[in-house]
């Protein structure tokens, strides 16, 4: 336990020395986010390469206090030591791909490429993938061929809602944070103290960064941050949904894995599937940049970056809470119980903006 406090602390005090210097050299070099276009909301320039400090520390502590001294067979050593080298070098793609993206630019469907080519990676050399729906729809087992397919699909999705949700102050690291200390807390009852390292480097790191990220912003994650985020959460969440039950004491036993893991990234999924299906519906690119997403609408409703974030944060904590009710609930209806609770956030947020909508046409 006391190794995972040197894990977070570590990981905090990396980004809370670095990233002033971090900011520094941003201006100096004119690696920032200028706010030339109408969707974007800040007023001023904004160095956005924070991504780089967070990496760096969360791959720093994690890689420090790695530990396989309590790992005495050797096929439990070999499967630690394939997945850290997995980690380290599909990470490095999608770093390279963000830094990129942050200083020149880069256009969706590269992105994309390189998250499928990330994805099969973790998936086919690095096996880390879903092998069933743990009695979600009464499924429990599925096909190889069905089970690669669908942790592409949630690799690419989570990576890419991260990645959306990085839209206003405090935001994206925020969200990040609550979910990599859940799992990580997770991952302490469960004695998996690997996957509990991982968890509480990237919760670290984003604590640290949110106190220089928090409105008003004195730098964003950019692209660099949002992906490596998105990765190392997706990789935590599958390694906690395929976690052997058999290891689990009776209380987590009766808590669905997979609920779990929904409920603590509710925010960005439900957001991400929202502006989705707006864009379609729209005939759209899914991938086009739009002032659309919830946290703009609250933004409109007239909240501050602050309250904003707030709002999502009770969100997210509250939708982990109805998670825990699959102790009493088949995993169908606790699934049915969070996507309740993102409908009526989904439904506050709508009715909060058509009433401020209506106030500002009556007034005219």
């Amino acid at each position: 336990m006391a190794i995972l406090i040197l894990v977070f602390v570590t990981a905090f005090a990396v980004v809370l020395y670095s990233t002033p210097a971090l900011i520094k050299v941003a201006v100096l070099k004119r690696l920032i986010d200028l706010p030339t276009e109408d969707r974007k909301v800040h007023k001023r320039a904004v160095p956005t390469i924070g991504g780089i400090i967070i990496y760096a520390a969360t791959l720093f502590s994690f890689s420090l206090w790695y530990n396989i001294d309590d790992l005495h067979e050797y096929d439990q050593i070999y499967e630690s030591v394939k997945e850290f080298k997995i980690l380290v070098a599909t990470s490095l793609v999608l770093f390279f791909v963000g830094v990129k993206d942050d200083i020149i630019g880069t256009s969706p469907v590269k992105k994309l490429f390189a998250n499928i080519l990330v994805g099969l990676i973790l998936i086919l050399m690095g096996d880390i993938r879903i092998t069933g729906l743990h009695g979600v729809f009464g499924v429990e087992d599925i096909p190889q061929w069905a089970s690669i397919f669908l942790s592409l699909f949630t690799y690419i999705v989570v990576v890419n809602a991260m990645n959306l949700i990085d839209g206003i102050d405090g935001l994206a690291a925020g969200v990040g944070f609550i979910a990599a200390s859940v799992f990580g807390v997770w991952f302490i009852f469960a004695n998996e103290y690997t996957m509990a390292s991982l968890s509480f480097s990237l919760s670290g790191a984003l604590l640290g960064f949110l106190i220089f990220n928090f409105s008003p912003a004195k730098i964003f994650m950019g692209d660099s941050g949002s992906l490596i985020i998105g990765m190392f959460v997706c990789v935590l969440s599958i390694k906690l949904i395929e976690y052997p039950t058999t290891r689990l004491d009776d209380f987590w036993v009766h808590i669905s894995k997979p609920i779990l893991v929904i409920a603590a990234l509710a925010y960005p999924l439900t957001d991400t599937l929202r502006i989705f299906i707006i864009r379609a519906a729209k005939g759209q690119s899914p991938f086009a940049a739009d002032r659309n997403h919830l946290h703009h609408r609250l933004l409109d409703c007239g909240y501050s970056h602050v309250k904003t974030v707030i709002i999502i944060y009770i969100f997210s904590m509250l939708t982990v809470a109805v998670s825990l009710l699959s102790y009493f609930l088949n995993p169908s209806l606790s699934l049915l119980a969070v996507l309740t609770s993102s409908g009526i956030f989904i439904l506050f947020v709508h009715f909060s903006y058509q009433s401020v909508k209506n106030k500002k046409i009556n007034k005219e």
